[in-house]
This record gives structure tokens, sequence and C-alpha cells, in this order.
């Protein structure tokens, strides 16, 4: 099948299937006497396991290495798991990172509309926040918790 072919039925773009060729992650395939690429259904599962590892985050140097070992005839399962250990791990950290984000940004809005217009600033808001980051990292006190006027209501 020709490159377009194989893109409509992975459903990625034609210069991703140019891009992985170019890493190593499909190998170059046969050409046809006119000069097309043919690809191969095998191509197709390669492309369609490519797609699935990244939608479970996988980053492609991992990828790269899950297909080397099964072209080096080994299982790579072990390696899978401490790969998906560590992609929960960072996804963990991200998430309480969120929480937090998301505590900061009900705070600031909180106390948005009570804010002095800006004078000479770009927003007022964002340097409220720059300013409670400022506080925060001398550990005076949190940015999700200090509150800056009365009025502000505390959210769980």
């Amino acid at each position: 099948m020709r490159i377009g072919q194989l893109a409509d039925a992975v459903g990625i773009n034609p210069r991703t299937i140019r891009f992985y060729e170019d890493i190593g992650l499909l190998p170059e395939p046969q050409r046809l006497p006119s000069g097309y690429r043919d690809y191969t259904e095998e191509d197709r599962a390669r492309l369609i396991f490519v797609r699935t590892a990244q939608r479970l985050g996988l980053p492609l140097a991992d990828i790269t290495e899950i297909m080397a070992f099964k072209e080096r005839g080994e299982a790579p399962c072990g390696y899978v798991r401490s790969v998906l250990a560590r992609q929960l791990s960072e996804l963990d950290e991200r998430i309480l990172e969120l929480v937090a984000l998301r505590e900061q940004l009900r705070a600031l809005q909180a106390i948005a509309d009570d804010l002095p217009a800006p004078g000479d600033c770009y927003c007022s808001v964002i340097e409220h926040a720059a300013t409670l980051e400022a506080t925060a990292e001398k550990g005076l006190a949190s940015p999700t918790k200090q509150r800056s006027h009365p009025r502000s209501p505390r959210r769980p």
C-alpha cells in the first residue's frame, strides 16, 4: 500500500510516517518501480503499536527500545513494566502539580475583581500571582493558601 493509504489506515499524517522512518521507528519500505513507497501489513501493525504506546504516554525513545527488544527476539515486557512504573510516578507527580495549580487559580480568581486596576503593569492579576509566588519562595506563605483580600471565600 502507498503512504497515503497507510496514513489513512492508521489515522496519522504521511509526514509522521516519513519521520518515523527517519528516526528508525519504521523500516525503510520497498519501492515500487514508479519510486513510490510500498508498505506492508506488518508496517501497518507496527504503526498501530507505536500509536497505542504513544497514547499510553510512552516517549518515542522508549518505543524505539521496545521495538529493539522485539527485533533481537527478546521479550520487552520487563522493560515495559519499568517504563510504565516510571510513567505512573511522573503522572502522579504531575497530578499533584495540577491540583496545586488549580487551587492557586481558584484563589486568584476569587480576588481578581478586587485587585487594583492595572496602572503601569501588564495585568494586575498576573502580577499579584507573581508577588504571591515570590513570597512563597521566600518561605513566608504558600501562594495557594495566602489570601490577600478579606472577602476571598475559602474553597475546599
